[in-house]
């Protein structure tokens, strides 16, 4: 009996053994990012994919590609050696930019209205007589926004969700599951209505892109694809609060097609800062036409984890704000996650605003991209070393200056 107990085990074993041999030969689903040459159609993609026997997660039209699972390595090697197709990179993650930490319930959901001091810093309040982003559509592109939250209701305007539940995702589904959308939603627009806090463009139309996961994680693809829908929906601003190590090309021609459409994008610069003044500005907001933005705390210096480079542009408040949270109550977080919501809301204000006498803006009176970026650089408070800096940028962003041409509290 015990040999034949040994026997058994030892053939139960061998087969376990030829079944992972075999797996490790197959090699593990890998996800990708394929973009094909502008010849290739939508039912083309598909078939090409499911060729070498891969799944598509989802198309990407704004690049002409798609998401897709891919059994093995050597599908993705196939793949590339065909003449349709243009690249094959990594669906990177990328994941929200806030210094933990940051989970937990917040406080009670109904205080006294407070202008906090971030908002006081950038002296939004100043330019409230002048514009307060009325009507400017505002893409927050995150985990989603509380869907009754007192404080946001009467900007929140919809949105869509891109984050799939199992193999599932269903577009309404973007409420916000982790409360990081929320508190960034908060810095941009919360109401100017007597009870919790108000944001730094307080009639601004918010919209709700949610590509992150209850976690606060993602994949490139799904911002690109809340990219896409933030240009078919007509969105004045992006806001990414949002970062990956990745430099992946897709997402750099996703936000360059975003600029192009006259949107104003902006994002958080990482949290990845340290003494040395080299480059570890997170992606998308390395890339060019992008507004990459720093965190500053209550006395205007430079938060030590805020990323440097050359990249960043502007600075903001991101150390100990307080916005609103899901649930309907509201929280105190740190990181670049908050400093980037200060700048779209002046963005958003800058859009709604006549155009000063004092600008040099073209003959047709309304803004564009590069005009709201040239007036928030040469209106931001200068900060570090004279001039332009790789910790602070222009400078920490003046929302009365960049409004109404004048600053009244220097």
């Amino acid at each position: 009996m015990t040999k034949r107990i040994l026997l058994f085990n030892a053939v139960v074993l061998t087969l376990l053994l030829l079944t992972v041999v075999g797996l490790n030969a197959q090699g593990n689903p890998v996800r990708k990012i394929v973009v094909f040459n502008s010849t290739v159609n939508q039912p083309a993609q598909k078939a090409i994919i499911k060729g070498v026997g891969g799944t598509v997660l989802k198309p990407l039209p704004l690049i002409n590609g798609m998401s897709v699972l891919l059994p093995n390595r050597a599908s993705e090697r196939a793949l590339e050696k065909r003449v349709e197709v243009l690249r094959v990179e990594e669906d990177a993650q990328v994941k929200a930019l806030v210094k933990p930490p940051w989970a937990g319930g917040g406080k009670a959901a109904q205080p006294p209205q407070v202008l906090e001091w971030n908002i006081d810093r950038i002296d939004a309040e100043l330019a409230w007589n002048t514009s307060r982003g009325t009507n400017v559509k505002i893409a927050i592109i995150d985990t989603g926004i509380d869907k009754d939250h007192p404080d946001l209701l009467a900007n929140l305007k919809g949105g869509i969700n891109f984050v799939p539940r199992g193999w599932k995702v269903d577009p309404e589904a973007w409420d916000d599951d982790n409360g990081h959308g929320t508190h960034v939603a908060g810095i941009v627009a919360a109401v100017d209505n007597e009870i919790g806090v108000i944001g730094a463009s307080p009639e601004a139309h918010l919209y709700a892109v949610k590509v992150l996961d209850r976690s606060g994680s993602g994949y490139v693809s799904d911002v690109i694809a809340g990219i896409q829908w933030a240009i078919d929906n007509g969105m004045d601003v992006i806001n990414m609060s949002l970062g990956t190590d990745s430099d992946i090309q897709s997402l750099h021609d996703a936000v360059d097609a975003a600029y192009a459409a006259n949107i104003v994008v902006v994002a958080a610069a990482g949290n990845d800062g340290d003494a040395e003044p080299d480059s570890d500005v997170d992606y998308p907001a390395a890339y060019s036409s992008v507004i990459a933005v720093a965190a500053t705390d209550s006395e205007d210096v430079r938060a030590s984890w805020s990323s440097d480079g050359a990249e960043v542009e502007l600075a903001a408040p991101g150390v100990e704000v307080r916005s609103t949270w899901k649930g309907g109550k509201y929280k105190v977080l740190s990181g670049t996650s908050m400093a980037s919501p200060h700048v779209a809301g002046t963005a958003a204000l800058i859009l709604s605003a006549p155009v000063p006498s004092t600008y040099d803006i073209d003959s047709d009176g309304l803004w564009d991209p590069i005009e709201v970026r040239t007036v928030l650089q040469e209106t931001a408070d200068d900060l570090g070393d004279s001039g332009f800096d790789v910790y602070y940028g222009y400078g920490l962003v003046d929302s009365e200056e960049s409004v109404t041409g004048v600053q009244t509290n220097p």
